[in-house]
């Protein structure tokens, strides 16, 4: 027989969380669906299962190879899941799309006087509208 894992503490020995913690309140807000389905934090882990979660501006889709509640190095954690081609190719054409995107680009530098009295100006009209 498997060992029983539950699902915060797969996640967080697969390295998708920092903390499990962390991996319980995505979970509990909605954001880990297991076989397609939102799920509890005590959620029992097999083999098998599809779970879709959210990773930095993503959300990947993997599919659970093996089971473990310790937190390894990260080379061990990924031979825990393999991520779904369908996920692999979104994932990919999501970053290309972000990447092409002029209005995701981060500022040059720092605001020059004219920019500067511009986003003031901005903020203020912003708060008398409220």
């Amino acid at each position: 027989m498997s060992e029983q894992v539950r699902l915060d503490k797969w996640l967080w020995a697969a390295r998708f969380f920092k903390t499990r913690g962390m991996a319980q309140k995505a979970i509990d807000g909605g954001k880990v669906h297991y076989n397609g389905a939102r799920t509890k934090v005590s959620k029992i882990v097999e083999p098998g299962a599809l779970l879709a979660l959210p990773q930095g501006w993503d959300r990947v889709e993997v599919e659970i190879i093996e089971v473990s509640d310790k937190r390894r190095g990260a080379s061990e954690a990924q031979a825990l899941y393999r991520e779904t081609p369908a996920s692999i190719e979104r994932r990919t054409r999501e970053a290309e799309i972000r990447r092409m995107d002029k209005s995701m680009q981060p500022p040059k530098g720092r605001p020059d006087r004219r920019a500067r009295r511009d986003i003031q100006n901005f903020q203020r009209h912003q708060h008398d509208d409220s």
